[in-house]
């Protein structure tokens, strides 16, 4: 019998754990993202603008789309971790939803 083989983690993964997480979080606070869908890109379609672009909303679908491999690659870490990854991820997600609603994404945070 071979020993159990430890479970499947890949980035994609990882990225789908803390974007699911995160918009569970966003949308306890925010009703309005409800009906929202919110996915995983891979490379986001060429723009012709400056820099590539880390998410796209189209609030006629009520979706925003967080394209992954920029984030991961192009985002700079501090320190090589899980735990900057999750913050730069966060991030990420929250300047997102903040331009879908119209609001700062230090507002979407909660009150202290």
């Amino acid at each position: 019998m071979r020993p159990p083989l430890p479970p499947i983690d890949t980035r994609y993964e990882r990225f789908d754990v803390v974007l699911g997480s995160t918009v569970e979080y966003l949308r306890g606070a925010w009703p309005e993202l409800r009906d929202v869908h919110f996915e995983i890109g891979g490379i986001p379609p060429e723009t012709g603008q400056d820099g590539v672009p880390r998410w796209s909303i189209d609030r006629s679908q009520n979706r925003v789309v967080l394209y992954r491999t920029p984030i991961e690659r192009f985002e700079r870490l501090d320190r090589v971790d899980a735990f900057q990854r999750r913050l730069i991820i966060e991030g990420i997600i929250f300047r997102a939803v903040g331009e879908y609603l119209g609001r700062d994404p230090w507002d979407l945070g909660p009150a202290l």
